[in-house]
C-alpha cells in the first residue's frame, strides 16, 4: 500500500509543475495590466516602475515564473496585489466555506444517484428504470443557474423557507448555516447525482451478469444481500472514483452557484480575481485546485485497494 502511495505521488510531480507553468502562462495571456489598476487615475511612470520594481513585473518571464514556483514550494503563493493580504491566507478563509458546500452537494448526489442507480439496474427495463433515465436526464440538462434562480423563486420568495442568499458561519448558527446551504447544495448535488446514477447503473449491470451472482441466486441468498454485499462491493470502484472526481469537480467550479446565491467560497474569489486582474491569486488558486484533484485521486487509489485487494498487483 505504501509502495503505491509513493508511486502515485512521483507521478503526480510532472503533472502539477505542467499546472503551474500553464497557470502561469495563460494568466500572461489575460487583457489588461495589474500596475496600472493599482497606479490609479493619473498613471505616473514613477509610481508605475516602483510598483514593477516592487513586485518584479520588469524581470524576464522565466525568471517570474522561478521565483514564484520557489516561494510556492516554501507555502508563500504570494500577495494579492489588490488588498495586499497574503494570498494563502485569502484562500484559508475562503476554502471551508466551499469545502463545506462541495460535501453536502456530494452527499445528496452519492443519496440520489447511488441509490436510483442500483433500483435502476436490479430493476432493469420496468417502469423504475425508464423513470430514473428519464430523471437523470433531466438532471444533466437543466443549467445549474436556471435551476438556482427556480429554487430561489419558489423556497425563498413564494414560501419563504429558506434564505435566497448569503452565508452564516457553523460557528455561529448551525441550524442557520445549513439553511443557507441547502438549496445551493441541491443545485450542485442534483446534476451530478444524475451523472453518479448512470454510472452506477452501468457498473451494477455488469456485475449483475457475472458468474458468481448466478451462483450465489443458485445458492438460495436473499436478493438484497446479493446485491449490497456481492454485487454493489465489485461495482463500488468506478463510482468511488467518480465520486472523487465529482468531489474535485464542485470544489474547483462552485462558481455558479456560489455567485448566485451569493456565497463567499472559493469560486467567487477567483471570480473576482480574474475581473480585478489579481495575478497572484489566480495562481494560488489553481495551485490549489490542482494539488487537491491529485489528492482527491490518491485517496481513490486507497479506498478502491482497500475495497479491491486484487488492485494491490496493478
Amino acid at each position: 500500500m505504501l509502495e503505491i502511495i509513493c508511486k502515485r505521488l512521483v507521478l503526480a510531480i510532472p503533472t502539477l509543475l505542467l499546472v503551474t507553468v500553464m497557470a502561469f502562462c495563460l494568466q500572461k495571456l489575460l487583457p489588461g495590466d495589474p500596475v496600472l489598476a493599482m497606479a490609479g487615475e493619473e498613471r505616473d511612470p514613477q509610481v508605475i516602475q516602483a510598483l514593477r520594481a516592487k513586485y518584479h513585473l520588469d524581470d524576464p518571464i522565466p525568471v517570474q515564473y522561478y521565483r514564484w514556483l520557489a516561494s510556492a514550494a516554501r507555502g508563500d503563493l504570494g500577495t494579492s496585489l489588490r488588498n495586499q493580504e497574503p494570498v494563502l491566507s485569502l484562500i484559508a478563509s475562503k476554502l471551508p466555506v466551499t469545502l463545506e458546500l462541495s460535501v453536502l452537494s456530494l452527499l445528496i448526489a452519492m443519496i440520489i444517484g447511488i441509490s436510483t442507480g442500483i433500483l435502476a439496474a436490479v430493476r432493469k427495463g420496468s417502469w423504475l428504470d425508464h423513470v430514473a433515465n428519464v430523471l437523470s436526464l433531466t438532471g444533466i440538462s437543466i443549467p445549474h443557474f436556471w435551476l438556482g434562480m427556480l429554487m430561489i423563486l419558489l423556497f425563498a420568495v413564494k414560501l419563504r423557507w429558506l434564505p435566497a442568499s448569503g452565508y452564516v458561519s457553523p460557528a455561529v448558527d448551525l441550524v442557520q448555516n445549513l439553511r443557507t446551504l441547502l438549496m445551493p447544495s441541491l443545485v450542485l448535488g442534483s446534476g451530478l447525482g444524475a451523472i453518479l446514477m448512470r454510472h452506477t447503473r452501468a457498473a451494477m449491470l455488469g456485475v449483475l451478469r457475472a458468474d458468481y451472482i448466478r451462483t450465489a441466486k443458485a445458492k438460495g441468498l436473499l436478493p438484497l444481500r446479493i446485491v449490497l454485499k456481492h454485487a454493489l462491493r465489485n461495482a463500488l470502484v468506478p463510482i468511488i472514483t467518480l465520486c472523487t472526481l465529482l468531489f474535485g469537480e464542485i470544489l474547483g467550479g462552485a462558481v455558479l452557484a456560489e455567485q448566485v446565491f451569493t456565497i463567499p467560497g472559493f469560486g467567487k474569489l477567483i471570480v473576482d480575481a480574474v475581473f480585478n486582474r489579481d495575478y497572484a491569486v489566480v495562481q494560488g488558486v489553481v495551485i490549489v485546485v490542482a494539488v487537491g484533484f491529485i489528492l482527491l485521486n490518491l485517496m481513490a487509489d486507497v479506498l478502491n485497494i482497500a475495497i479491491n485487494p486484487r488492485m494491490r498487483r496493478a
